[in-house]
């Protein structure tokens, strides 16, 4: 139940929700720590085949201007300490590593401007533009510096331009990218006065590493009377209602080897010759209310009803190519973040599941996507792989990539972050669409869907090597998108 606020209390306005954003992200980064999942990323990544780098692709009405869009990324960065630190390993790999303030930082290594070349890539700007992000999203992140690189794209047609951000997976999730995307955005073209002193964040008291690192070992070597605790508690619990101790380990052990590979079903014939090298982008987009509007005269959630329509467009793919299959293994990554949680970092587990390809009905697919997901989301062990990545922190790197090739368990992972519900500008150009480009981690595709101002943005990362007809993957999955919308 909601809680009522005071009488009259007046709704927040757009600058005071600012001011929350700003004060917020001045927080973010400074405790220096990097999390057991962040350290799982960062050190079991192996570019490209297991990448970690998440790219956003910004279309904007117009060429931002230059100086405004510098001096944006200076204030941001003044403001967010995390923009400006690198990954620093300990001495012993006791532990995970933790972020220190790069003392070499350039704003110069990490922003810069470039333009579409007419004789390059496909005809049309959008085919073009997705080949370069595609180059740009491959060119692999310099570990020694912070993990981020942003690129203003001119040249396009009627004088628009597009805005590329490119981070590392170990910064933050999708939710806190877009959170971060926020900072350099305004609700007008005009430039949003008010705005705090990016120093607050630039002086804000960092953490001597030789601390972190310290904190991180005790609170490594804290986990051990921790564990022993939770024995000695469960035990006691053993011994006073035995029935009830032994049903929730069985509840848990079966939720443990449901939420593990192997797979939930057997993979897709048409996908076996993935290798992770070749990444291959396209985007479709739709109205925000018709795929709400579907979703509700299903019975689902918006969620559902996205879903629905990518498993239709594989049914469609494998029917054209004479392999018609039942289901198919699929991971969806399950937000864990709470409305008090700081901004950035991760915050997510991922669950495999059955993916109903063959379900003709999108009015049926959409039901059984419900009930599926309900159940996952109701697992004790969702979140299993976090339970094991301490463990797997403190054996050499390859485990770790080894651990990370579970993914591979999946033919397609498939996203959905919420964006901003109203019109933004990025330093005077309308942001007009907003487009996220995952990793592969072992996966055929890859999608994110990312919602913006009344807009459904779906963005595809397909591996080259196990989908050789990218564009007719892309048209069956248009088809499927407008077998669901048209349910509303």
């Amino acid at each position: 139940m909601t809680k009522a606020g005071p009488p009259h209390s007046p709704a927040p306005t757009p600058a005071d929700m600012n001011q929350q954003a700003w004060a917020a992200a001045a927080q973010w980064g400074l405790d220096g720590s990097m999390s057991e999942l962040e350290t799982l990323m960062w050190r079991s990544e192996r570019h490209p085949e297991l990448s970690s780098t998440i790219t956003a692709l910004m279309l904007l009405d117009t060429a931002p201007e230059w100086d405004r869009l510098w001096a944006a990324h200076e204030w941001a960065v003044g403001l967010v300490r995390r923009t400006r630190e690198r990954v620093q390993e300990p001495f012993l790999p006791v532990g995970p590593p933790v972020w220190v303030e790069d003392s070499s930082f350039k704003l110069e290594n990490h922003l810069r401007r470039a333009r579409l070349d007419p004789g390059d890539g496909p005809a049309g700007d959008i085919p073009k533009l997705l080949a370069y992000t595609e180059r740009f999203a491959l060119a692999p992140l310099n570990r020694n510096r912070p993990l981020w690189e942003a690129v203003l794209v001119e040249g396009l047609a009627d004088g628009a331009a597009a805005y590329l951000l490119k981070l590392h997976h170990s910064v933050t999730d999708g939710l806190g990218g877009v959170q971060l995307l926020s900072l350099v955005q305004s609700r007008t073209r005009d430039h949003t006065p008010d705005k705090p002193s990016s120093r607050a964040g630039a002086s804000a008291p960092g953490i001597n590493p030789a601390v972190l690192v310290s904190r991180q070992l005790a609170s490594r070597l804290g986990q051990a009377p921790d564990m022993l605790w939770r024995s000695v508690k469960f035990g006691g619990t053993v011994l006073s209602d035995p029935m009830q101790a032994g049903d929730e380990a069985v509840r848990f052990t079966a939720s443990l080897r449901r939420m593990m590979p192997p797979p939930p079903a057997p993979p897709s014939p048409l996908f076996t010759r993935r290798k992770g090298r070749n990444w291959r982008f396209g985007v479709l987009e739709c109205e925000f209310k018709r795929l709400r509007a579907a979703a509700k005269a299903a019975s689902g959630s918006v969620n559902d009803a996205y879903i629905a329509a990518l498993l239709g467009g594989l049914r469609r793919y494998h029917e054209r190519h004479g392999s018609p299959i039942e289901t198919l293994p699929m991971a969806m990554p399950v937000s864990l973040r709470r409305g008090d949680d700081p901004m950035g970092g991760n915050k997510f587990a991922g669950a495999l599941l059955a993916g109903p390809v063959g379900v003709s009905d999108p009015v049926e697919r959409i039901a059984v996507i419900r009930g599926t997901v309900l159940t996952l989301r109701a697992e004790p062990a969702l979140d299993s792989f976090g339970l094991f990545a301490p463990l797997v922190n403190l054996l050499p790197s390859g485990v770790g990539a080894a651990a990370w090739r579970l993914g591979a368990a999946a033919d397609m992972s498939a996203s959905n972050v919420p964006g901003l519900p109203f019109k933004s500008f990025l330093a005077g150009a309308e942001v007009q669409r907003i487009f996220a480009f995952g990793p592969l981690p072992g996966v055929a595709i890859m999608v994110a869907m990312t919602t913006h101002a009344g807009a459904c943005c779906i963005g595809f990362n397909i591996d080259g090597d196990a989908v050789e007809d990218v564009s007719v993957l892309m048209d069956c999955f248009a088809e499927g998108l407008d077998e669901v919308l048209a349910i509303g």
